[in-house]
């Protein structure tokens, strides 16, 4: 009877060799050691990217502090009254007198604007003037008017210093007031600034013109029924340097009824 002969398997594939070689274990060892290292490697470094990116968000966040937190007012205003600070009249000791200098505004800081100085009754306060209104993102070349300080009574009004810049009424260099126009030009280019709002020509009730020295002021007497400062209002403009100031009184009707004699003291002390 013949005997089936069975030929051998390749010993790789050898029953007997069913365990994996030492050799085959060494490199597999190897791999999966390496395997583990560049995932563990690749691990560290994806933290490490998302703790740059988030330093990276942090240091942004820094940065843009300034702008986030910066406080709207910026004026050194104090809101007590101004009699407290502020010294009494040598003309009328009833009256107390403001004079503007370089910490007051930053258009003054800047050199933007010359000083100025009005009288005040002493139970009046100063308010402040939020940053964009005053100017202070745009000195020393501002492109528009700008309120420089503001003053305030509850029962009497308010009274506002508003500076333009030159350019924006006449091309003319270091122009005067009367080469920018007639006082009725002058308001109508400023009048919105006198209102808070809009301006009618039939609002003007009467003009004159001052001269101090060699500076000359327009002043303006109108009444404004719909304006957003008063129904009330007195104006006195001036040009010096680069810039155009204008003063404004304002009142409502019941203040005007018992203060538009102090209003007009006021404005008429107004001087750059």
């Amino acid at each position: 009877m013949a005997t089936a002969s069975l030929t051998p398997l390749s010993p790789v594939f050898s029953a007997s060799n069913s365990s994996k070689s030492p050799s085959i274990l060494s490199f597999s060892s190897e791999f999966h050691s390496v395997s583990t290292s560049s995932t563990k490697i690749s691990g560290e470094f994806n933290q490490c990217r998302k703790q740059i990116a988030r330093r990276r968000e942090f240091l942004k966040g820094i940065a843009l502090v300034p702008f986030i937190w910066r406080e709207p007012p910026i004026s050194e205003a104090r809101e007590v009254e101004v009699g407290s600070f502020l010294p009494p009249s040598s003309s009328d000791p009833s009256f107390v007198v403001f004079k503007a200098t370089s910490k007051d505004t930053p258009a003054l800081r800047a050199g933007n604007v010359q000083p100025y100085e009005f009288i005040l009754p002493p139970t009046w306060k100063q308010t402040r003037v939020a940053n964009i209104l005053s100017g202070n993102y745009c000195q020393p070349k501002c492109a528009e008017p700008w309120v420089e300080v503001k003053f305030e009574d509850e029962k009497q009004g308010k009274v506002q210093v508003v500076a333009s810049p030159l350019i924006r009424l006449t091309n003319k260099p270091n122009a005067t007031i009367e080469d920018i126009g007639s006082p009725e030009k002058v308001i109508a280019s400023l009048g919105p600034f006198v209102t808070g709002n809009t301006y009618d020509p039939d609002e003007l009730i009467e003009t004159s013109v001052e001269k101090r020295g060699d500076q000359t002021y327009y002043t303006y007497v109108l009444e404004t029924p719909y304006a957003l400062t008063g129904s009330h209002n007195l104006a006195k403009a001036t040009a010096k340097g680069n810039t155009v100031i204008l003063f404004v009184a304002s009142a409502n009707d019941k203040q005007w009824q018992t203060s538009q004699q102090t209003l007009k003291a006021i404005l008429d002390s107004f001087q750059v």
